[in-house]
């Protein structure tokens, strides 16, 4: 009968199956449930088992097993893979914009101690992005002068921020 047919098969070749197996994707409990798995699926093709033909369709429905089982851990792999790389990124993300929030924060608390007009030539520079001969312009001061506050608030502001760090 084929159930004593399969049952005999088991026997005799689920040793080699199971190193088959095992060689294939190294690791030891996998390689078990798909040995196991092989003679389930055997039983699929009670009907067309002969004594001739098992082992073959014993080898074909393991190399199946393994292909698929390789295909899925690969996918889970690269998935896996993909999601790491999401959250380091994301999470590098996420500190770079607190440390720049921070360092900002640095940077507006020292400007504020700033003279006054020395603050308002930086901040202009800074955040509205004015050159120096339209922030001249713009107060009525020498350029010279004004490249004179920047010079000096740029270096305050930057060893305050140095201390920061």
């Amino acid at each position: 009968t084929s159930t004593q047919l399969i049952a005999d098969s088991y026997e005799r070749y689920h040793r080699s199956v199971y190193l088959y197996i095992y060689y294939r994707i190294n690791q030891k409990e996998e390689a078990e449930d798909l040995s196991q798995d092989v003679y389930l699926r055997l039983m699929d093709y009670k009907p067309m088992l002969r004594l001739d033909t098992v082992k073959f369709f014993i080898f074909t429905i393991a190399r199946n097993l393994v292909n698929d089982w390789l295909r899925r851990y690969y996918k889970a792999q690269e998935i896996t893979s993909y999601l790491y790389d999401q959250t380091a990124r994301s999470t590098n993300d996420t500190e770079d914009r607190l440390m720049v929030r921070d360092l900002m924060d640095c940077e507006r608390g020292r400007m504020r101690l700033l003279p006054p007009q020395r603050r308002k030539v930086y901040a202009l520079n800074r955040f509205q992005g004015k050159s120096s001969a339209e922030i001249a312009e713009r107060m009525s001061l020498s350029r010279r002068t004004v490249e004179n506050h920047l010079l000096i608030s740029r270096k305050e502001v930057r060893n305050y921020i140095k201390q920061c760090i």
